[in-house]
């Protein structure tokens, strides 16, 4: 009864997990990164790259954007006629603009991204138990095959194969399954593994890692109970994101130049009044420790920190 009960457990959460992931259709930035209609015909008249650039800092001034290209300038997709948000990409494959895109998948002919991958790490987890469920059930006919206690039908070949393909797929979905669980771990899609997202101190391949936990939580979502379903409770909208690059309030930086201002502020950053959403509240309103160790943790100096979700590129 036990054997039956958990073997169909498995292998229900692995269908259900590989659906939503194939059938979940992929987030794209919402109307407020789309240039106007003026700014669109202004752009599409302008031949000067740096006129044009002019043109999207204009019209990105009040965005929740924090990244631009290795040359510092806007993201934009010609394709779509959009501003893209902070790891935000264009799918080649797909045709549109997927929210923090991790790569196109062909085994479920979809891009995995903000929509969709939390399913897929599920996926890949329940289909790595259940590899390694018919593998150990066949385990100790596979020992009897090679001991000749096997009867000399042709099942005995059925046998061996069956635990051949569930030994192959299992340690190759335990390598992806392995990496994937580091990227999260780091907040890092596989895009940014390869190219760092570029900030305005340069690029920094840990500029969204808030520390482990709350990385975690940002994917399966504050209520642990929904963690291991195959349901959307990643926290956030997908067009921005907290970052480890802290940026002052006003009020708190008038206060703190007293005694020495945040580094990671400039002279000419603008602060615009959006608030936080709810979940990166939750995610930045605990302690102050969150900040990974390294380099750009010169960046943050002790006091009271505060995140703006938009800001103006310089």
């Amino acid at each position: 009864v036990v054997y039956l009960v958990v073997f169909h457990l498995s292998f229900f959460m692995f269908v259900w997990s590989y659906w939503k992931t194939i059938f979940t259709a992929p987030a794209s930035p919402s109307k407020e990164f789309c240039l106007s209609k003026a700014d669109k015909e202004q752009y599409e008249k302008e031949e000067r790259p740096e006129s044009q650039q002019e043109i999207l800092r204009r019209a990105a001034k009040d965005l929740p954007i924090y990244t631009t290209t290795a040359s510092r300038a806007i993201r934009y997709c010609d394709r779509c006629q959009l501003i893209k948000p902070d790891r935000c990409h264009h799918c080649s494959a797909c045709d549109i603009c997927v929210l923090k895109m991790d790569h196109h998948c062909p085994w479920v002919n979809n891009c995995v991204g903000f929509s969709n991958y939390k399913f897929f790490l599920l996926f890949l987890m329940y289909s790595l138990l259940y590899c390694l469920f018919v593998a150990a059930t066949v385990l100790q006919y596979f020992i009897k095959f090679w001991t000749n206690e096997l009867p000399d039908t042709h099942a005995k070949f059925h046998v061996l194969f069956l635990f051949f393909v569930a030994a192959m797929f299992f340690i190759s979905i335990l390598s992806l399954f392995s990496y994937h669980c580091w990227l999260v771990g780091k907040n890092r899609s596989t895009i940014e593994t390869f190219r760092a997202p570029t900030f305005r101190n340069g690029p920094d391949k840990n500029g969204f890692s808030l520390g482990c936990s709350k990385n975690l939580r940002e994917v399966f979502g504050d209520e642990k109970k929904y963690w291991l379903i195959p349901i959307f409770t990643s926290l956030g909208d997908g067009c921005n994101f907290p970052t480890r690059l802290v940026i002052m309030d006003p009020e708190q930086l008038t206060v703190s130049s007293q005694n020495e201002p945040a580094k990671s502020s400039g002279a000419n950053q603008s602060f615009p009044t959006r608030p936080l959403s709810e979940s990166q509240n939750r995610l930045l309103a605990s302690d102050s420790q969150w900040v990974e160790g390294g380099p750009e943790e010169e960046n943050v100096k002790s006091g009271s920190l505060h995140h703006n979700t938009s800001g103006s590129l310089v």
